[in-house]
C-alpha cells in the first residue's frame, strides 16, 4: 500500500496536473489539443491499471481484516485478536483511499483535460466515418472506441473513490462475509476514532509531524465504513465535520484544494439531507473568515517563525559542532532533527494553504502577504540547506539516534518478556503475546528498514492486549516508536516537507518578490533560496506526458522565470548602476539646494551587495549578476560611444569609476576616438546629401567643401582628412553606401534636368540658336557669338523670376552646380578612402611581398582558432593592399549607369544641352563676380569665392551625352577671349584720345571690369578642363567601346576560361 502511494505521488499526480501546460498564451495551433491527448492516452491507461490495483488491494485488506476479526460463531481463529488494534494497517489503507480521492479531485478540477478529451472523441467520430482516409483499418477503430469509453467511465467521470467503496467485498464462494461482520465494524470504528484523535491533536500546535493527507485518508475510511457496514457513527461524523474550524481545506497536490465538508456532503447523501442549511452556510463563511484572519496575522506569524528557525539554525550548528555526554548528545540532536522537520511541515502547510485558498476563493493577495509567504519559502529552503550542508554529520547522528531509540525499546521489551516468562502457566493468549515480544525484539535488532518497523509495530499491537507492559512504559514505547519512524524516514520526510514544487502554480508572485529584493537590497543572498525552491518544480515538470518532450515545459518555465529575473531585477540593477555612474561623472553640473531645510533627494540604492552575490544556479545555467551588469555596461558604453565618438572620454571615466566603486571590470571599447578637426561626419552627409550639395561649395583644386553661409562667425569646411577620419570610424563599407545614396540623389536631379530641357521655351530657343550657328558658322569663324549668348541670358529673364529675383537659367545653373557638388563629394570620398587605407597599410613593411600568416600557423601546428585568426588577418591585409593599390573608379561607374539612358533616342531633347552652355557659363560668371564682390561688403549674404561644382556638373553631363566634341566645335571660350580683347583694345584707344579726367577714370574702371570678366572666364575654362580629365574627355563613346572590346579580347584566353574582373567594393556594397 505504501508502494501504491509512492507510485501515485511520483508518476501520476504531476503528469495529470500538468496536462495542457506549456501552450502558447496568444494562440493554440489547430490540432495540437488532439495531439496532446493522443500522447496522453497511455498515461490514462496506466491510471486505469493503477486504479484496478488499488481496488484489489482495498478489497483484499478488508477481507483479511474481516477474517481476522470474527465473532464466536465464526470459523476457527488463527490468533486471538481481542482488544488488539492493528492501527498501522488502517493507516496504510487510509493512504490508498487518499490517493483515490486525490486522483478524483485532480481530474474533476482539470477543465483543459475535459475539453481536450471532448475534442479527441469528436475527432475519433470523424475517423470512424472514413478510416481509410487516415490509413487505419476499420477493425481497430471500434476496439479503440471501447477503450476510450472504458477510460472515460473509470477515470474521467470522477467516480474513482466512489467505485472503490461501493464494490462488493463479500465473497460467497470463499465464505467471506465482510458487510455483516459486526465485530470487524466495531473494530473499524475504533481505529478510525483512535487515528483521528491522534492526527487532530497535532493540528495547529506547531508540532505537526504527520502529513495532512493522512486526515484525507481518515475521511475516506469513514465513508468506506459507511458503505460497507451501512452504519452511521454520528459522533465521528461530527468530529470530522468540525475539522473545518481548524482547517478549512486540504491541499492535496499542486494547486488542487479539497474541502472535507463538501466531500462528506457528496459521498453521504443521507447526511447531507439531514444537515442544517445554516451549518452548511457557516462553512463557507468560516473559510473566508479563516483566510482573513490568517492574512492579517501572517506578518507576525512570519516574524515568529523566522525567529524560531533562526534560533534552531544556531542550535543546530552548535550541536553538530560540539561534543557532550554521549546519551545527552543523541537526545539533543534527535530533538533538533525532529524540531527542524516540524518547522518545515508547519511552514509548508501554512504557505500552501494560504496561497491555494486565495486562488480557489479568487481573493487577491496584498503585496505584504506575498512577501511574507516568499520569506517563509526562503525559511523552508534554509532548513533544507542546513541538513544538506551538514549531511555527513547528520547521517552519522541519525544512525546513532536510531540505535539509541532501538536500545530504549529493547530494554522495555526485555523487561516485559522477563515478566511474562516468569509465569508458570502460559495459555494460548500469553504465548501469542510472548511470541509477539520475541518477534518485536528480533525486528528491532537490526537496521531500521520499513519491513522491520512494520513487523515490530504489528507485534507491539499484539502485546498491548495484555497488561504485560505497564501503562507508562506503553506510552514511552509509542513515543519512542513514533520518534523511530521519524528518524528512519527523516531524509524522505524532510524532502517532502521542503519540496516547493507548488510554486509552479503560483509563479505570478515571482515578479513582486524580485521587485522587493531590488528595492530592499540588504539581503540579496535570499535569491539563492528562492531559486532553489523554483528548482523543485523540475522533477514534476519532467513527469509531463502530453508534450512532445518534457524539455518543452522545462524550457518554457525557464524562459518565463529568466524573463521575470531580467525585467524586475537584473535590468533594474543595470539601469540604477548606470544612472549612479552618470550622476557621479556629471556631479560638477549639479547645484546644491540653497535651502538648508529642504529635504534631500531620494538616495540611490546600494547595489554593491548584488555584485558580490555568488552565481545563481538555475536549471542548466548560472546567472552571474556581476557578469550581467558588466556585459550591459560594456554594450551600452560601446553603442553610445559609436553614436557620439566625442563622448569617449566620459565613458572611459565611467568605466574607471565603475571599477573603483563597484569592482566591475569593464572592457575598453577600442573605438577610434575623434580628432579635434573631425568635421562633418560622412554618415550625416550621406543621409542628408540633398541639403549638403545646396549648402556647401566645392573647390576643385584644393579638394575642399566650404559652407555657403552660416549664422556663426565662421564657415565649416570639409577636406580629405575629415573624410578619412570618418571612414576610419565607420569602415570602408561606408564608401560604397555613400555612392549608392549619391546615385539615388542624381537620379532625382536628372529628372528635373530633363524637364527643364524639354520645356518648349527653352527647347525652341536652343534649336533656333543651333540653326543660326550652323547657317552662319562661316561668317562667325566657327565661333559661337558672344552677343547671341548674352541675348539668350537676358531674354530668359522675361519668362519670369522667383521671389529672390532668380531666373530659370539661374535655377538651372544651381541644379548643375548641385550635380557637380555631388560628383565632387564622390571624388573626395575616393580620395579619403585612399588616404585612410594608406594610413592603415603603412605598418606593412613591403606591399610587394606580403607574408601569408595562415600558412605559417599551419606549418607551426598551431590551434584551429589561431589559424582562423591568421586567415582573417590575411583577408584584412589583402583587402587594404587591394584598396590602396587600385581603388574604385566611382566616376566611371556613375557615368556607365546613366550614359545609356542619356544617349537613348527617346531623350533626344537632351542633345541640345551643349547649345545652352554659352549663356549658362555667362550666367555663372556674372554670378561668381557678384558673389566675390559681396566678400568686401558688410552684408555678406550670398558671398562666395569658389563654386567649382558647376564645372564638375557640366563636365559630367557632357560626358553622359557624349557631347565634348560638339561643345568644342562652338569654340566658345575662344570667342569670349577675343570679344574681351577686342573690347579692351577699343577702350584703350578711347583712353589715349581723350584727356578728360572723369572720362579717363570711367574708361579705367571699364577696362578693369573687362579684366575681371575675362579672368573669371579663364578660371571657368581651366576648371572645366580639369574636370573633363576625370571623365576621360579625350575619347568619345565609340572610342571607349573599341578600347573595351580590345581589352576583352586580350583577357579572354585566361587559363580557367574566365575573364578576371577588377571589383574592389568593400563590405559587400554595390552601386546599382
Amino acid at each position: 500500500m505504501e508502494l501504491l502511494r509512492h507510485e501515485a505521488s511520483t508518476k501520476l499526480y504531476h503528469a495529470l496536473l500538468l496536462y495542457g501546460e506549456g501552450e502558447p498564451e496568444d494562440s493554440v495551433i489547430e490540432g495540437e489539443a488532439q495531439l496532446q491527448m493522443g500522447r496522453f492516452i497511455p498515461l490514462l491507461q496506466e491510471v486505469s491499471a493503477f486504479i484496478n490495483r488499488c481496488y484489489e488491494v482495498v478489497k483484499l485488506v478488508m477481507q483479511q481484516l474481516s477474517a481476522l476479526y470474527t465473532g464466536e460463531k465464526g470459523p476457527s481463529k488463527i490468533i486471538n485478536v481481542t482488544d488488539v488494534h492493528f492501527q498501522v494497517v488502517y493507516e496504510r489503507l487510509a493512504a490508498v483511499l487518499a490517493v483515490l480521492i486525490t486522483l478524483d479531485n485532480i481530474i474533476l478540477n482539470h477543465a483543459t483535460l475535459k475539453e481536450h478529451w471532448t475534442l479527441y472523441k469528436r475527432m475519433l467520430k470523424s475517423v470512424r466515418r472514413s478510416p481509410e482516409e487516415f490509413g487505419l483499418p476499420e477493425a481497430k477503430v471500434r476496439p479503440f472506441e471501447k477503450l476510450l469509453m472504458t477510460l472515460e467511465g473509470q477515470v474521467l467521470d470522477g467516480f474513482i473513490f466512489q467505485n472503490c467503496v461501493q464494490q462488493t467485498f463479500d465473497q460467497v464462494d470463499l465464505n467471506i462475509s465482510v458487510c455483516k461482520n459486526s465485530v470487524f465494524g466495531d473494530e473499524f470504528t475504533t481505529n478510525i476514532r483512535n487515528y483521528l484523535s491522534q492526527l487532530e491533536a497535532q493540528i495547529g500546535d506547531g508540532q505537526e509531524i504527520a502529513d495532512r493527507q493522512d486526515l484525507v485518508g481518515v475521511f475516506g475510511l469513514y465513508v468506506l465504513h459507511y458503505h460497507v457496514f451501512h452504519a452511521v457513527d454520528k459522533k465521528t461524523f461530527k468530529l470530522l465535520w468540525d475539522l473545518y474550524k481548524k482547517i478549512p481545506c486540504f491541499v492535496l497536490v499542486g494547486n488542487v484544494v479539497w474541502y472535507p465538508t463538501d466531500f462528506l456532503l457528496n459521498t453521504l447523501r443521507h447526511m447531507a439531507n439531514a444537515m442544517d442549511k445554516k451549518a452548511v452556510n457557516a462553512v463557507v463563511t468560516s473559510r473566508l473568515n479563516w483566510l482573513q484572519q490568517q492574512t492579517q496575522g501572517l506578518l507576525s506569524k512570519e516574524q515568529t517563525l523566522h525567529l524560531n528557525v533562526s534560533v534552531w539554525l544556531v542550535r543546530m550548528e552548535n550541536s553538530l559542532s560540539c561534543h557532550r555526554k554521549l546519551t545527552d548528545e543523541w537526545t539533543v540532536r534527535q530533538q533538533l532533527f525532529i524540531q527542524g522537520l516540524q518547522f518545515a511541515i508547519s511552514i509548508r502547510n501554512l504557505v500552501t494553504l494560504i496561497m491555494n485558498l486565495h486562488l480557489t476563493l479568487q481573493k487577491p493577495m496584498t503585496k505584504t502577504s506575498v512577501l511574507a509567504l516568499c520569506h517563509l519559502v526562503e525559511l523552508l529552503k534554509a532548513i533544507e540547506h542546513m541538513f544538506h550542508r551538514r549531511t555527513l554529520t547528520v547521517t552519522t547522528s541519525v544512525s546513532h539516534c536510531i540505535q539509541f531509540l532501538c536500545m530504549s525499546l529493547l530494554e522495555v521489551i526485555s523487561v516485559a518478556k522477563k515478566r511474562l516468562g516468569s509465569e508458570r502457566k502460559l495459555n494460548d493468549k500469553k504465548l501469542d503475546v510472548l511470541s509477539a515480544l520475541v518477534l518485536a525484539e528480533n525486528s528491532l535488532n537490526g537496521p531500521g528498514t520499513k519491513e522491520r518497523r512494520l513487523i515490530a509495530n504489528l507485534a507491539l499491537s499484539v502485546c498491548a492486549q495484555m497488561k504485560v507492559i505497564r501503562e507508562d512504559d506503553l506510552n514511552a514505547i509509542h513515543q519512542a516508536f513514533k520518534s523511530l519512524e521519524v528518524m528512519c524516514d527523516l531524509r524522505q520526510r524532510l524532502q517532502e516537507a521542503c519540496n516547493c514544487g507548488f510554486l509552479y502554480w503560483h509563479r505570478v508572485i515571482f515578479p513582486t518578490y524580485l521587485s522587493d529584493i531590488c528595492e530592499n537590497s540588504y539581503e540579496p543572498f535570499r535569491l539563492h533560496y528562492m531559486f532553489c525552491a523554483l528548482k523543485d518544480c523540475v522533477p514534476a515538470l519532467e513527469r509531463a506526458r502530453h508534450a512532445s518532450s518534457a524539455q518543452v515545459l522545462l524550457q518554457s518555465f525557464s524562459k518565463e522565470i529568466m524573463k521575470h529575473l531580467k525585467e524586475n531585477l537584473l535590468d533594474v540593477i543595470c539601469l540604477h548602476i548606470e544612472t549612479d555612474l552618470r550622476l557621479h561623472i556629471h556631479m560638477h553640473l549639479q547645484l546644491d539646494s540653497r535651502n538648508p531645510f529642504r529635504a534631500s533627494a531620494k538616495p540611490l540604492r546600494q547595489l554593491s551587495a548584488f555584485l558580490k552575490l555568488r552565481p545563481i544556479r538555475f536549471f542548466d545555467s548560472d546567472v552571474n549578476v556581476k557578469s550581467y551588469v558588466e556585459h550591459y555596461l560594456n554594450k551600452t558604453f560601446y553603442n553610445l560611444t559609436t553614436v557620439a565618438l566625442h563622448d569617449w572620454k566620459t565613458y572611459s571615466e565611467m568605466r574607471t569609476w565603475a571599477q573603483r566603486k563597484y569592482g566591475l571590470n569593464l572592457i575598453e571599447a577600442h573605438l577610434p576616438s575623434q580628432t579635434l578637426e573631425q568635421g562633418l561626419d560622412v554618415l550625416e552627409i550621406m543621409l542628408n546629401i540633398h541639403v549638403f550639395v545646396s549648402k556647401y561649395l566645392y573647390n576643385l583644386n584644393n579638394q575642399i567643401f566650404v559652407e555657403r553661409s552660416s549664422n556663426n562667425k565662421h564657415l565649416n569646411t570639409i577636406n580629405i582628412r575629415h573624410i578619412a577620419n570618418s571612414i576610419r570610424t565607420h569602415g570602408t563599407g561606408i564608401m560604397n553606401t555613400t555612392v549608392n545614396f549619391t546615385y539615388q540623389f542624381l537620379a532625382k536631379k536628372f529628372f528635373i534636368f530633363s524637364q527643364f530641357m524639354y520645356d518648349e521655351h527653352i527647347k525652341s530657343r536652343l534649336i533656333k540658336d543651333w540653326r543660326f550657328f550652323r547657317e552662319n558658322h562661316q561668317q562667325t569663324d566657327q565661333k559661337y557669338p558672344f552677343e547671341r549668348a548674352e541675348k539668350f541670358n537676358r531674354g530668359i529673364r522675361k519668362l519670369g523670376l522667383t521671389p529672390d529675383q532668380s531666373s530659370y537659367l539661374d535655377q538651372f545653373r544651381q541644379l548643375i552646380s548641385q550635380i557637380g557638388n555631388a560628383m565632387g563629394y564622390v571624388r573626395m570620398i575616393r580620395s579619403g578612402g585612399l588616404h585612410c587605407c594608406s594610413n592603415a597599410i603603412r605598418f606593412v613593411p613591403d606591399l610587394d611581398d606580403i607574408v601569408n600568416f595562415e600558412e605559417l600557423c599551419v606549418e607551426e601546428g598551431l590551434s584551429i582558432e589561431c589559424q582562423r585568426a591568421a586567415r582573417l588577418l590575411d583577408d584584412v591585409i589583402s583587402n587594404l593592399s587591394k584598396n590602396f593599390a587600385e581603388g574604385t573608379e566611382y566616376f566611371k561607374m556613375l557615368v556607365d549607369v546613366f550614359a545609356a539612358e542619356f544617349r537613348n533616342p527617346k531623350n533626344i531633347h537632351l542633345r541640345n544641352f551643349f547649345i545652352i552652355l554659352p549663356p549658362l557659363t555667362l550666367n555663372f560668371v556674372e554670378h561668381m563676380i557678384n558673389s566675390k564682390e559681396k566678400l568686401n561688403k558688410k552684408n555678406k549674404l550670398g558671398a562666395a569665392f569658389t563654386d567649382d561644382g558647376f564645372a564638375m556638373g557640366v563636365a559630367y553631363i557632357l560626358k553622359l551625352l557624349d557631347q565634348y566634341n560638339e561643345f568644342d566645335s562652338l569654340h566658345w571660350f575662344q570667342s569670349v577671349r577675343e570679344k574681351y580683347i577686342k573690347e579692351k583694345q577699343i577702350q584703350q584707344q578711347q583712353t589715349t584720345s581723350k584727356v578728360d579726367e572723369k572720362l579717363q577714370q570711367t574708361m579705367t574702371l571699364t577696362v578693369k571690369r573687362l579684366d575681371i570678366y575675362q579672368q573669371e572666364f579663364e578660371l571657368l575654362y581651366y576648371s572645366l578642363s580639369s574636370a573633363r580629365i576625370f571623365f576621360r574627355a579625350d575619347k568619345t563613346a565609340a572610342e571607349e567601346r573599341e578600347d573595351i572590346n580590345k581589352q576583352t579580347a586580350k583577357e579572354s584566353p585566361d587559363s580557367n576560361g574566365a575573364v578576371v574582373s577588377n571589383n574592389n567594393t568593400s563590405n559587400g556594397s554595390t552601386v546599382d
